[in-house]
């Protein structure tokens, strides 16, 4: 994650994202099995239907039997021969009920009473072959399915008993809605006969019709079966899917925490030397000749460019990061100096920034010899600047340093003086050069007289103390002017020069 202007991610976001992280396996994998286990209800409530057609077709057949047997009785006298006939298929064949006889629509001849007279009205048959009945009179609360054969004017019956189609309706599959639909009266897995036409199930209904006699089933399962299907299906199916989700939201956590640690790409762009110095010019006042420069650490990332210091100096101050940051500074300054070396007066400053952390240990102590190692004598002198964004303090190891710095010829300068930590107290306490007056300061020449006031005494006291003074932040010549006046020895700014990469700087050091 690039330190840009547009920062990390806000803890909002990444909440967001990580939440976004646990639901998406979650709600994906619950998709799938829902229209997985519709597929499956479907194919379920199908076989359900074939199978109801297959049962239903099995137990008409018998009726048909029957009644081929005893349509050649019709309109013959209701004598015990003919009696005897119609009981026999009602033993001999399974779910036939009872027999009757018609003779010009006038059921005239029953298994069960002998002689019994009744008129038979056709049209109450479906396609004049097939009726659902709620009951007779002999058993009015018991449904029955009769099937009628006509040759002329006579005609066979036999009949079912509602037990055996309602057995059926509720066995085949306990948890579907099953019905049997014959004209316009239907049967349910309950027993009772209903008219009109049967509801049609919520979830995975399949309607399928006889290809032999004229009815219908209609098979499917109640609002909601899905869920119940999986949840008593697929339970470890979804003990992994919050598993998988938990997990995902786990890695994208630590991705998201891991892409926007600033020590983290602060490292990797550290390894890949991506951190590199610019350059700009410290001017004599009085001849405006470059005396030396300022190196300034510049973030050169591959996708967003150059990366402004003051998004990710804090985040190296405060991870540690600065030293070794400092230290790959000092090199390719090095690196990028000793080949135009000759150009440079005797002398030239080469000012470079530390922190609090710099001066925990004497390793700047051995940077600082090497990089001057690489010089002639005498050429350059180079000048630390103590950054004020943390408070040094003067312990044995800091004392230490500075005196060997000071040994080495290595000068302390105090950076934006007068706006960070007790600069008065710097003083004090380390052998310094050089104050730096900060921009703020500057820029309030000719516009703010107590400005004014502070920027006339911090170069009275620098005076006094016998200390060098640079001012920072020149980009008039209304300061340029001021400054000279008032006896400051350097001057830095856009009026004198831009900070500027390696290689531009090299191109213009000849002229100046």
């Amino acid at each position: 994650m690039p330190l840009t202007a547009k920062g990390p991610l806000t803890h909002a976001t990444r909440s967001f994202w990580t939440l976004m992280a646990i639901l998406l396996p979650i709600v994906l994998g619950a998709v799938i099995l829902y229209f997985q286990a519709q597929r499956t209800l479907l194919r379920s409530s199908l076989e359900t239907a074939e199978e109801a057609i297959e049962q239903f077709d099995q137990m008409l057949d018998h009726t048909d039997s029957a009644t081929r047997a005893l349509l050649p009785l019709a309109g013959q006298d209701c004598n015990a021969a003919q009696q005897l006939a119609l009981r026999e298929q009602v033993t001999r064949l399974p779910w036939v009920r009872s027999t009757n006889l018609v003779w010009r629509n006038n059921n005239y001849c029953s298994s069960y009473l002998g002689n019994y007279a009744a008129s038979l009205d056709p049209g109450n048959y479906v396609d004049g072959r097939l009726q659902l009945m709620d009951g007779n009179h002999l058993t009015p609360d018991t449904p029955l399915l009769v099937y009628r054969l006509s040759d002329g004017e006579g005609a066979a019956l036999a009949a079912i008993n509602g037990y055996h189609p309602t057995n059926t309706l509720r066995m085949l599959n306990r948890f579907a809605q099953l019905h049997l639909q014959v004209g316009q009266h239907w049967l349910s897995s309950d027993g009772q006969v209903r008219d009109g036409i049967a509801p049609r199930a919520a979830v995975a209904n399949q309607y399928l019709e006889s290809s032999r006699y004229p009815y219908s089933v209609d098979a499917g399962f109640a609002e909601g079966s899905v869920w119940h299907y999986m949840r008593s299906q697929y339970p470890a199916l979804f003990s992994l899917l919050i598993f998988l989700g938990t997990a995902a939201g786990a890695l994208a956590h630590w991705l998201q925490k891991r892409a926007v640690s600033p020590s983290h790409e602060l490292r990797r762009a550290l390894g890949a030397r991506e951190f590199i110095p610019y350059f700009q010019p410290v001017v004599r006042s009085d001849s405006l000749q470059w005396a030396g420069i300022e190196v300034l650490m510049r973030w050169q990332h591959p996708r967003e460019g150059l990366v402004r210091p003051d998004l990710f100096i804090p985040f190296a101050e405060h991870t540690g990061l600065i030293v070794p940051m400092t230290r790959s500074l000092l090199q390719q300054t090095r690196e990028a100096l000793v080949p135009c070396a000759a150009d440079f007066i005797d002398g030239f400053h080469i000012n470079i920034n530390i922190t609090a952390r710099h001066c925990q240990d004497l390793q700047l102590l051995e940077d600082c010899r090497e990089f001057l190692a690489a010089f002639a004598p005498g050429k350059v002198i180079l000048v630390l600047e103590l950054t004020e964004r943390e408070l040094i303090e003067p312990t044995p190891v800091t004392q230490q340093l500075f005196s060997a710095l000071h040994e080495l010829g290595v000068m302390i300068a105090i950076d934006d003086f007068g706006t960070g930590h007790s600069s008065l107290g710097y003083l004090r306490k380390f052998n310094v050069d050089y104050l730096k007056i900060d921009q703020s300061f500057v820029a309030m020449i000719g516009a703010d007289a107590l400005s004014l006031h502070i920027l006339d005494s911090i170069i009275e006291l620098s005076i006094k103390l016998d200390l060098g003074i640079v001012a920072e932040g020149v980009e008039t010549p209304e300061q340029r002017d001021y400054l000279l006046d008032k006896g400051v020895h350097f001057l830095q700014g856009y009026l004198f020069g831009r900070p500027m990469p390696s290689k531009e700087f090299v191109r213009s050091i000849a002229r100046h």
